[in-house]
């Protein structure tokens, strides 16, 4: 097989592209490494010299004090981020529907708004979020959290599930409606379980966002209800800091969103890019 000038060209393009791109993941998971063979070491031999030395000895201790330090606090961020996922979804499932197959008064307005809360900073609603957290007596825990990002999370779940049910052919809708389903038939029956993908999308989005999220974390909690993120952050607190122990925390902590993209991942692009183009 004879290869022309064009043929070169191409191959020799595509290898400069590949070769780039192996670079360019090279120096970005350079930090990983780092962080990986910090909390592996003593923390007698940490140094700036020997940063990029891969320890002689495993120093798997780091890891036990991480996890016992954390046992509580992983289990508040399992407890918060469940809740909250499942509920913003379900509620953002409903809410995508609404908005996208039912025609309601004012709705070209109210969905506007909605998409709004998705651009409120944070730290403009913190001391109104504070007063009000605490007039309901939900300040301090776990479920006052849920409350926030529930609430926080509803813009985003909507928009998602709304542009995907837009694929869905009102015709199939109508046809169950002329049978006698009512709404929620409709969306139990019909609707729901052509959900999966936007589902997994906003589950990995949320499970993310909740799991890595440290403000409210940080200031709607008290100590024995704080998640992981405000752990880690002790962690690296005070002068004198072993660090061994934040690396170690940052694998533990960045273990559970790692997972859920490994599971769900491959379902996450096509899940975000439905109802891209439709609506």
């Amino acid at each position: 097989m004879q290869y022309t000038s064009q043929d070169f060209r191409r191959y020799t393009i595509r290898t400069a592209i590949y070769v780039m791109l192996l670079i360019g993941m090279l120096l970005f998971l350079l930090p990983v490494y780092v962080v990986i063979v910090t909390s592996l070491k003593d923390p007698a031999t940490i140094n700036l010299a020997t940063t990029w030395q891969f320890p002689t000895t495993l120093y798997w201790q780091s890891y036990q004090e991480v996890i016992a330090a954390f046992g509580p606090r992983i289990w508040n961020s399992v407890t918060l981020v469940i809740s909250a996922t499942i509920l913003s979804a379900m509620m953002g499932s409903l809410n995508g529907y609404v908005f996208s197959k039912w025609r309601i008064p004012g709705e070209k307005a109210f969905f506007p708004l909605i998409l709004f809360g998705m651009f409120i900073p944070y730290q403009a609603i913190l001391i109104p979020l504070f007063e009000f957290l605490r007039d309901i007596r939900l300040y301090g825990g776990i479920p006052g959290l849920v409350v926030i990002h529930v609430v926080y999370g509803l813009p985003i779940t909507t928009l998602i599930f709304r542009n995907f049910y837009m694929e869905i052919p009102d015709e199939m809708l109508e046809a169950a409606s002329i049978d006698g389903a009512g709404f929620f038939q409709i969306y139990t029956q019909i609707v729901f379980p052509l959900s999966i993908a936007g589902f997994v999308v906003v589950i990995i989005w949320q499970f993310t966002q909740i799991w890595n999220e440290f403000l409210f974390a940080v200031t709607m909690t008290s100590s024995d209800y704080e998640p992981i993120t405000v752990g880690l952050a002790r962690l690296a607190g005070g002068e004198a800091v072993k660090w061994n122990l934040p690396m170690a925390g940052a694998v533990v902590a960045a273990l559970p969103p790692l997972l859920v993209y490994i599971i769900l991942g491959r379902y996450f692009i096509r899940g975000l890019l439905a109802g891209s183009i439709k609506g």
